[in-house]
């Protein structure tokens, strides 16, 4: 079963209360998404620690070829 763009939203939001998050559904068909997480908590972490927050974040959604969430381009910052 495919995700919705809020269900992907409410989980990185579950992780990160404050964060600005911008989920864009890439294909229009509920499987591939790009999101953005800008978030203070970043600050002093490199790309990969971030993605790797956001993915935990996930809870599995991602894992192995029965997730739910088939493919999602991240893109992750502490605010300027």
């Amino acid at each position: 079963m495919a995700m919705e763009a809020q269900d992907i939203e409410h989980l990185i939001r579950a992780a990160f209360p404050h964060a600005q998050i911008t989920i864009t559904d890439l294909a229009g068909d509920g499987n591939h998404y790009a999101a953005e997480v800008i978030d203070e908590s970043f600050r002093g972490m490199n790309r990969v620690q971030q993605q790797r927050a956001v993915y935990a974040a996930l809870k599995g959604k991602m894992d192995g070829a029965q997730g739910e969430l088939h493919a999602l381009a991240l893109t992750t910052k502490a605010p300027e």
